[in-house]
């Protein structure tokens, strides 16, 4: 079962050992530019994803500055586990807990428009393109209601 864990000295070494694929190395930021990115924007979350007790990946969102909107910053699924459907798992954890915050209704996230993989997965999970274009990433954005009973 796959679960987002806080990052702390007991799988911090671990964290930063995780990579992708050769041809996917242009497509995401290495596990330790992420987290000393998330040192000098607080606002950033970064977690450890774990299919039961494995480490399998790391993601990291925030409450982005500018647009004051959660922005998926940050989803990496180590080769060895790829294609498992973990990626797809841990970001429907990750959209739940992004959901908890009843005062937003849209996530954004983007991504190199020749990841194609990234493409697929997004728009699986309700994704839709924004139309912008933001330092050669397309920006795709999540909209949902929000159940202001719960």
């Amino acid at each position: 079962m796959i679960a987002l864990k806080e990052i702390d000295r007991s799988n911090f070494f671990d964290v930063i050992k995780l990579s992708v694929t050769d041809e996917q190395r242009g497509f995401v930021a290495t596990n330790v530019f992420s987290l000393a990115q998330a040192k000098a924007f607080p606002e950033c979350v970064c977690l450890a994803i774990y299919n039961d007790d494995t480490l399998a990946g790391f993601t990291m969102y925030c409450m982005d500055a500018e647009d004051h909107e959660y922005w998926i910053y940050r989803l990496m699924i180590d080769t060895k586990y790829q294609s498992k459907g973990y990626g797809k798992a841990a970001m429907e954890k990750l959209i739940e807990r992004i959901k908890e915050d009843k005062q937003h209704r849209i996530i954004y996230i983007s991504f190199e428009p020749e990841n194609v993989w990234a493409k697929h997965l997004y728009e699986k999970l309700g994704f839709e393109e924004d139309g912008r274009v933001i330092d050669g990433e397309v920006v795709y954005k999540l909209e949902y209601e929000v159940d202001q009973r719960a």
